[in-house]
């Protein structure tokens, strides 16, 4: 593996975890405390927020610079988040099924470019990935495919995050 490819690839993680964090951060600041749900949602962010402390961490030990997209992913994984749970707490389950969907596919594809070179990398990829599995069932399990215009709200979802991890790696 190239040290090129594993920089795309720490630095297009780090930012879909920060995403993952703003994205949560919207939907807590709409839905509060008020909703069946915002435990889960709360659990859901204390993960991010530590895959992202990691991720962080890894990308100052090997120098990789962050995507100089991050104070778009700051604006707009906010937004996202807020908007969904405006709409109502299925659509905001929405988005965290559509959202892991992505990610997991992300991860999984990543486990398989990495076979056995950088194998803590793949271990730690591989825990995040059931980590990011588990919120996806989570939010299915709250009823995310009951939410308003469900397979038009998570197609767009996806493919905005299917865009941003394109994004991400290169910029």
């Amino acid at each position: 593996m190239t040290s090129r490819t594993l920089e795309r690839m720490l630095r297009v993680d780090q930012a879909g975890e920060y995403g993952a964090t703003r994205i949560y951060a919207g939907q807590l600041a709409v839905l509060g405390d008020r909703t069946g749900i915002s435990a889960d949602v709360r659990h859901m962010a204390e993960q991010e927020e530590a895959h992202l402390k990691t991720f962080n961490a890894l990308l100052a030990a090997k120098g990789v610079r962050p995507t100089a997209l991050q104070p778009f992913w700051h604006v707009a994984g906010f937004a996202l988040g807020a908007a969904t749970a405006l709409i109502g707490p299925k659509a905001a389950m929405a988005c965290t099924a559509a959202v892991e969907t992505e990610i997991d596919r992300h991860y999984s594809a990543q486990l398989d470019e990495l076979g056995k070179d950088e194998p803590e990398l793949s271990a730690l990829i591989h825990d995040f990935r059931e980590d990011e599995r588990a919120h996806r069932d989570t939010a299915l399990a709250a009823g995310a495919e009951q939410a308003p215009a469900y397979p038009l709200l998570s197609g767009a979802i996806r493919l905005g995050c299917r865009v941003a991890i394109k994004l991400a790696e290169r910029v």
